[in-house]
């Protein structure tokens, strides 16, 4: 099995400009060879096969940054092809934009290149780079790759990447929760209880919407502008950070005291475009919730269970399976051949 650690990096100077040199060069490679990739295609209607390696004569440059990063970028372009071809609603390869504030490479283990002690995390070419370990590393992980990635905010982070191996033992499932959506709460589950979803987005908007507001009189290319976009970053990750905090803690919650959970198995993006709830559905977080939930149950032997979004569960009764067809969606009791079913 493999599992993930994410710690918080503090490159030195001269480090940072060799990551953002890298970040450049991966985001090149990936471009350079989608765009002949799609050249070749409608010249020959063939699929073109490169490496990183092909353009080092025409870009010499390209050889001073790690080139377990560039031939990354070569798998990650052609996974986005199978799961093009696998499944075209998932979109063709795009074009990565140096605008875009997300900037990450990945690196993988030979050798001895990578190495994690003391305070500082070994990197090719890169070398000790001071990190912020907050959590031990168990034994028996065996290290494989590492993803460093910048944020927005100007936060350097790497996410390491280890296998283990682990006999978990499947656990009956005696004590079962189920988990209908919620907008409002994050959800209900069957026993009648909601968290208190402290909704972090809606709570900054005033605040987030002040700061946006300076950023647009900024003018473009001045220092001052940077200085303010830099502010309405952080502003945007206390409040990822304020979120992911609570459903962690949340799902942890529930992963501990039940053995299986059911969900309703819902196409978040189509609900929040359809309905117009784009922001309160981004707020809610449900998406992240349940995967979440998903490997913290697995780790234990148990199980998360979802449910087709058209099965009438809500109007289904759970002692003799009735279905009562016309059911609006605020009521929850109806009476049945002189019997109550809720």
């Amino acid at each position: 099995m493999n599992k993930a650690f994410k710690f918080r990096l503090y490159p030195n100077s001269e480090q940072q400009t060799l990551l953002a040199k890298t970040f450049g060069c991966v985001r090149f490679v990936y471009n350079r060879m989608l765009s002949d990739k799609i050249a070749h295609y409608e010249e020959t209607k063939e699929n073109l096969r490169t490496t990183p390696a092909q353009y080092k004569t025409e870009f010499p440059w390209l050889s001073e940054v790690d080139s377990m990063a560039l031939i990354n970028a070569q798998i990650h372009l052609e996974t986005a092809y199978k799961n093009f071809f696998r499944d075209p609603r998932t979109g063709s390869p795009k074009y990565k934009s140096k605008h875009s504030g997300h900037n990450s490479y990945t690196t993988n283990l030979i050798n001895g290149n990578i190495a994690l002690a003391d305070g500082f995390l070994k990197l090719p070419k890169l070398g000790k780079v001071k990190i912020k370990q907050h959590r031990p590393i168990p034994e028996g992980y065996r290290l494989k790759s590492v993803t460093v990635s910048l944020s927005p905010s100007g936060k350097y982070f790497a996410a390491i990447l280890y296998e283990y191996d682990a006999a978990i033992e499947p656990v009956e499932p005696v004590n079962v929760v189920g988990m209908d959506f919620s907008m409002k709460e994050l959800y209900v589950d069957s026993n009648g209880d909601t968290p208190a979803y402290p909704r972090p987005y809606r709570q900054s908007l005033d605040k987030l919407a002040r700061e946006q507001r300076k950023l647009s009189r900024r003018k473009k290319g001045g220092k001052n502008r940077e200085k303010q976009k830099l502010k309405v970053a952080r502003l945007h990750d206390h409040i990822a950070n304020q979120r992911k905090d609570f459903l962690h803690k949340q799902s942890r919650q529930i992963a501990n005291a039940y053995d299986a959970v059911c969900i309703e198995d819902l196409n978040m993006r189509g609900m929040a475009q359809a309905l117009n709830f784009g922001k309160s559905v981004s707020d809610n977080g449900w998406g992240m919730f349940t995967q979440m939930l998903s490997y913290k149950l697995a780790d234990q032997g148990k199980q998360l269970v979802k449910i087709d979004k058209w099965f009438p569960s809500s109007k289904t009764c759970s002692n003799c399976g009735a279905v009562k067809a016309e059911m609006p969606s605020s009521e929850r009791e109806y009476r049945l051949n002189l019997h109550i079913y809720s």
